[in-house]
């Protein structure tokens, strides 16, 4: 028989305290490492009212950013911090893999989900806690389980933002509970956002209003609802996570999907946050749009500096997301690398695709040789000079 799962105040359960030893395991989940290009030049005004003291507005698609207020300021990022700690929940340990909680985690006060010490809960469960919930707790029994301590966690956290081009950030805890030198900014939270977006799990935590929280020992249940009222105020909100500290303000990471394209927002220090990021999400639905210059393996030219025609394909595809009004813009450029010497081998880079927005390049992929051209040998060479 099961029962509701009340705070401490209300439930005396008394359980021993277990030791959780060091688990690491592959990754559930390996998406690239890719770095969103940052085009904080060639991103236009965009809607009027806007509180927050930093924002970034992103396609998910793409990694481009269309608005951006002060994107590279480091802030406080309260419980937003959670995203990596999800992130590495999911890419470190097996979703089924039971926990047993710790005195130091069931201790964490503040934003919690009522962790008492000698609880089993699975690894799922807890990262639910985190996003949903806002679990402080949650975040520290799982570092603990993973790494061992919350200490060699965060090494893990700031390792994997530096990872994926999140340069301005610093954790020194799993939660975003306010310490020094913990801080990150708009636009590296919008990349840590994108990133936890493409692992299935992460992105279907996230967007729920409400769920329930399993517990195994003791098998109770707990009723809890997601801190991100815009899931409820804004139809295609699908996301991520909130976070309110003294010294942060009133923060929130937003996703929401229309006609089949993803824009991600981070406002901090916003006094109307969701306000904010609705405004912010539905002007780029309406200003802005993504563009395919090239698609993978399209032929864009021939190689010009040999006499056997070489053509070169794009390695990957190629779209831009960009305000509307800028599309005119939008230049082609290719720009050769490879030098005049044979042989070419098929596959092999010869140049890259470049786009540029008036004077500033904002994308570019690499180029490939269609097919092999070999050296001339010395016999031929022989007679085309004589």
């Amino acid at each position: 028989m099961t029962r509701l799962k009340c705070s401490r105040t209300w439930c005396c359960v008394i359980l021993c305290v277990i030791s959780i030893n060091l688990v690491l395991v592959n990754p559930v989940y390996s998406a690239p490492a890719t770095k969103p290009i940052d085009k904080q030049a060639a991103t236009p005004a965009g809607p009027s009212g806007v509180t927050a003291n930093a924002a970034v507005l992103m396609d998910v698609a793409t990694g481009d950013i269309l608005f951006n207020r002060q994107a590279h300021k480091r802030r406080p990022p309260a419980s937003t911090t959670k995203i990596m700690t999800a992130i590495l929940g999911f890419e470190l340990g097996r979703p089924d893999e039971v926990v047993t909680v710790s005195e130091k985690a069931a201790a964490v006060g503040e934003s919690t989900i009522h962790l008492d010490p000698g609880e089993k809960i699975t690894l799922y469960e807890l990262i639910t806690g985190a996003l949903v919930r806002s679990g402080n707790d949650a975040c520290v029994a799982i570092a603990e389980h993973i790494a061992g301590s919350e200490e060699q966690f965060v090494k893990f956290m700031n390792r994997k933002a530096l990872t994926l081009g999140a340069q301005n950030t610093n954790f020194v805890n799993t939660n975003g509970l306010p310490r020094q030198e913990h801080y990150s900014t708009a636009y590296d939270l919008a990349v840590m956002a994108r990133y936890g977006l493409q692992i299935p799990q992460f992105q279907s935590i996230t967007r729920q209003k409400e769920t329930e929280i399993h517990f195994i020992e003791p098998d109770v249940f707990m009723d809890v609802r997601n801190t991100n009222k815009l899931l409820w105020n804004y139809p295609y909100a699908d996301g991520i996570k909130t976070g309110t500290t003294t010294a942060a303000g009133k923060c929130l990471v937003a996703s929401a999907t229309k006609e089949g394209r993803q824009l991600l927002v981070v406002v901090l220090n916003a006094p109307d946050r969701f306000g904010d990021a609705k405004k912010l999400l539905e002007w780029g639905f309406e200003n802005t749009e993504t563009v395919r210059l090239a698609d993978v393996g399209q032929v864009i030219a021939e190689f010009p500096h040999v006499n056997k025609p070489v053509k070169v394909l794009t390695t990957d595809p190629l779209d831009v997301s960009l305000p509307k009004a800028d599309r005119e813009k939008l230049l082609t450029r290719i720009e050769w690398e490879k030098s005049t010497d044979l042989p070419i081998q098929a596959g092999e880079r010869l140049g890259r695709f470049e786009v540029w927005l008036g004077e500033e390049k904002i994308n570019s992929i690499p180029l490939i040789s269609e097919n092999e051209v070999k050296e001339k040998s010395f016999l031929k060479r022989f007679i085309s000079f004589h």
